[in-house]
C-alpha cells in the first residue's frame, strides 16, 4: 500500500476535509464524518498499490463502511466476503468529442464498467458533453481532471486534434503533442491499465501512446482493423450466404486504403483462389460502409469487453508488428490477436507462405516509419 497524494491526504497520511476542520462537539458525529469520508474518497483514493486485487479491497472497503452506515454492521457476515471477492472494473475514456461520447455510451449499455469515467479536457461544454450532464448515465462520472481516472483496468483515447488547412503531418504532430501532455499523467494514474487507443492515425498514435507511456507493447493496442473485421465476416456469413466452415477471416494491416484480408484456418477446408475471391467480393460490399462514430464506439466496446472480462478472443487490432512478416522497424499494425485482461496474450501468426500480404504489411511499415521519423516527441 502507498499513500496516494491528493487534495484530501499529505505524504505523511494526515487527513484534511471540510467536516474534520470544522468539527463542532456535540454537533458533529462520527457518522458525518464518515459519510464525508466516502464521497472524498470515492473521488480520489486516499491509498494505492502496484495489485490490482489490493485496489479492488480499497474501493470495496469504502463500499462496505457505506453499509455499515446503512445499518449493516455484521463485519462477520457473508457479505463482507462478497466485497473481498469482487473485482471492481474502471474505464476512463479521453476526449469529449463525439467519438469519446459514442465509446461513453456503448460501454455504458454493455454493462462493462462498475466505474465509467469520461474524462472531458476541452473549454466549455458541448452539445453530447451537456446532454449526458443533463442525462445522467449509472455509474458514469464526467471529469476534467486527470487524477479521476486513477486506478483504471483501460484507458481509451479518442482525441483528435480539428486542424485548420495544415498538412497532414501538421495535424497528426498536433495530435502527438496532444497525447505528450496526457499519456503520461495518465499512465501515472492507472499505471496497470491497458491503453486503447482510437485517435487518428491509429497506428502512428499507438505507436506514440507506446514511446510516452513506457509501458510494455503488449499493454498498448489500436482500434485497428476491429471493426472492419467484424462486419468482413459478418458480411461472408450473412450477406454472401458463404460456407466457410468456421475458417475465420480478418482485415489487417493499415487502416485505409492498404488494408489486407487474411484467412485463419486450414486450406484445405477452402481453397486459396476461393478464399481470395469470396473476400474480393465482401470487401467491396465493405468499402460502401463508412466509420461513424457510433459504429467506432460499438467497435471499442467489443474490444473493452474482451479486455476487461478477459475473454482470450482473437480480434484484429494495431499492435507493434517488429518481428512479424519480416518487419524490422518499430510500427503498429493490425494482426490477428489474443486480448484479455493483461492486453494481448497472443499475436496468430501466419502458418504459410503469404506473398501478397507480406509486400502489403512491409509497405504499410515503411511508409509508417517514415512519418514518425517525422515527429517530434
Amino acid at each position: 500500500m502507498e499513500i496516494s497524494v491528493g487534495k484530501h491526504v499529505d505524504a505523511q497520511g494526515r487527513i484534511y476535509l471540510p467536516y474534520l476542520q470544522n468539527w463542532s462537539h456535540p454537533k458533529s458525529v462520527i457518522v458525518g464524518l464518515i459519510k464525508e469520508m466516502i464521497a472524498k474518497f470515492q473521488e480520489e483514493l486516499p491509498l494505492y498499490s502496484l495489485s490490482r486485487s489490493d485496489e479492488a479491497r480499497q474501493v470495496d472497503l469504502l463500499a462496505y463502511i457505506a453499509k455499515i452506515t446503512e445499518g449493516v454492521s455484521d463485519i462477520n457476515s457473508k457479505n463482507w466476503a462478497n466485497y473481498e471477492n469482487k473485482t471492481v472494473k474502471k474505464i476512463t475514456v479521453v476526449g469529449g468529442g463525439e467519438l469519446g461520447v459514442a465509446c461513453t455510451l456503448a460501454i455504458s449499455a454493455k454493462g462493462l464498467a462498475d466505474r465509467l469515467v469520461l474524462l472531458d479536457l476541452s473549454e466549455g461544454t458541448k452539445g453530447g458533453m451537456m446532454d449526458l450532464h443533463i442525462f445522467n448515465l449509472p455509474n458514469v462520472e464526467i471529469s476534467k481532471d486527470p487524477s479521476a481516472s486513477a486506478h483504471s483496468n483501460v484507458v481509451i483515447f479518442t482525441v483528435n486534434s480539428l486542424g485548420n488547412s495544415q498538412s497532414y503531418l501538421d495535424v497528426v504532430q498536433r495530435n502527438v503533442d496532444m497525447f505528450r501532455a496526457l499519456v503520461p499523467a495518465l499512465g501515472h494514474h492507472s499505471p496497470n491499465s491497458v491503453l486503447l487507443v482510437a485517435s487518428q492515425p491509429v497506428e502512428v498514435m499507438t505507436y506514440v501512446a507506446w514511446k510516452l507511456s513506457a509501458f510494455p507493447a503488449t499493454r498498448v493496442i489500436g482500434i485497428g482493423c476491429n471493426l472492419d473485421s467484424q462486419r468482413l465476416q459478418y458480411i461472408i456469413t450473412n450477406v454472401l450466404k458463404a460456407q466457410t466452415s468456421g475458417s475465420p477471416v480478418w482485415v489487417i494491416g493499415e487502416q485505409g486504403e492498404d488494408k489486407v484480408t487474411k484467412w485463419g484456418g486450414q486450406e484445405e477446408v477452402m481453397s486459396r483462389n476461393a478464399q481470395v475471391q469470396l473476400s474480393g467480393r465482401a470487401m467491396e460490399l465493405l468499402r460502401e460502409k463508412g466509420q461513424r462514430s457510433w459504429s467506432v464506439g460499438l467497435s471499442v466496446a467489443d474490444l473493452v469487453d474482451s479486455l476487461i472480462n478477459d475473454k482470450k478472443k482473437v480480434h484484429s487490432v494495431s499492435v507493434l508488428a517488429k518481428g512479424y512478416y519480416d518487419i524490422n522497424s518499430e510500427v503498429f499494425l493490425s494482426l490477428p490477436c489474443i486480448l484479455g485482461a493483461s492486453g494481448v496474450s497472443e499475436v496468430i501468426r501466419s502458418t504459410g507462405k503469404e506473398d501478397r500480404v507480406t509486400e502489403k504489411l512491409q509497405g504499410s511499415a515503411s511508409s509508417l516509419h517514415d512519418l514518425q521519423q517525422q515527429l517530434k516527441l
